[in-house]
C-alpha cells in the first residue's frame, strides 16, 4: 500500500511540473492522447522490469528472463500507455518505430516515443521510452530495474515518433 501511495504522489508531482507549465518555463504542448499515454506510463513508476512483459492490459509476466516477474519491458510499457489513450502501436520496438510520424528531436513533445539503437549490429531500435519533456523520459530500462524517469540525452538516441498527427509543429 505504501508503494502505491509513493507512486501516486510521484505521478502527481510529475504531471503538475512537466505537463502543467512545461519544462523549464517553455509551454508544454502535448495532445490529449500524448498526455493520457504519458500519465499512464508515469502511473507505472516503480513497477519491475520484466523482459517480454506487459502490454495493452498492463503489467504481465514476461518470457525467458522475465518469466517469473510481473511487470513491463520497454515496449510493453509504451504499448500499455498508448492503449490507455486508445491508440494501438504494436508490442515490439520495431513495430512501434514504424507507427506514427517521425519528428525532429528539437520538436519533441511530452508523450512522444523516443527510440534508442543500443546494438548497432542489429538494424532498428532496441529500446523505447516516453518523453516527459525535452530532457527526461519514463521507461522500463532493464532487468533488475523498475519503471523510472531517466535523462533523455544518450548517445544512442535513434529518433522520435509522434503517435497522433494533430500535434504541434510536425504537421506544418
Amino acid at each position: 500500500m505504501k508503494r502505491k501511495a509513493i507512486r501516486q504522489a510521484t505521478v502527481a508531482v510529475c504531471v503538475i511540473a512537466c505537463l502543467g507549465s512545461g519544462a523549464y518555463g517553455a509551454p508544454a504542448r502535448a495532445s490529449a492522447s500524448g498526455s493520457i499515454a504519458l500519465r499512464a506510463a508515469l502511473e507505472m513508476i516503480g513497477v519491475p522490469y520484466s523482459w517480454g512483459g506487459g502490454g495493452v492490459h498492463g503489467p504481465g509476466y514476461g518470457i525467458g528472463r522475465g518469466a517469473r516477474t510481473r511487470g513491463f519491458d520497454c515496449s510493453g510499457l509504451a504499448e500499455y500507455a498508448y492503449a490507455r489513450a486508445g491508440i494501438l502501436i504494436g508490442s515490439t520496438t520495431t513495430e512501434q518505430w514504424r507507427t506514427g510520424v517521425r519528428v525532429p528531436e528539437e520538436l519533441l513533445e511530452p508523450g512522444d516515443l523516443v527510440f534508442f539503437d543500443s546494438d548497432r549490429k542489429r538494424p532498428g531500435p532496441e529500446h523505447v521510452g516516453l518523453a516527459l519533456d525535452g530532457e527526461r523520459m519514463v521507461h522500463a530500462p532493464y532487468t533488475g530495474a523498475l519503471v523510472r524517469i531517466d535523462p533523455l540525452d544518450r548517445p544512442d538516441l535513434l529518433g522520435v515518433v509522434r503517435q497522433d498527427l494533430g500535434r504541434g509543429d510536425a504537421q506544418g
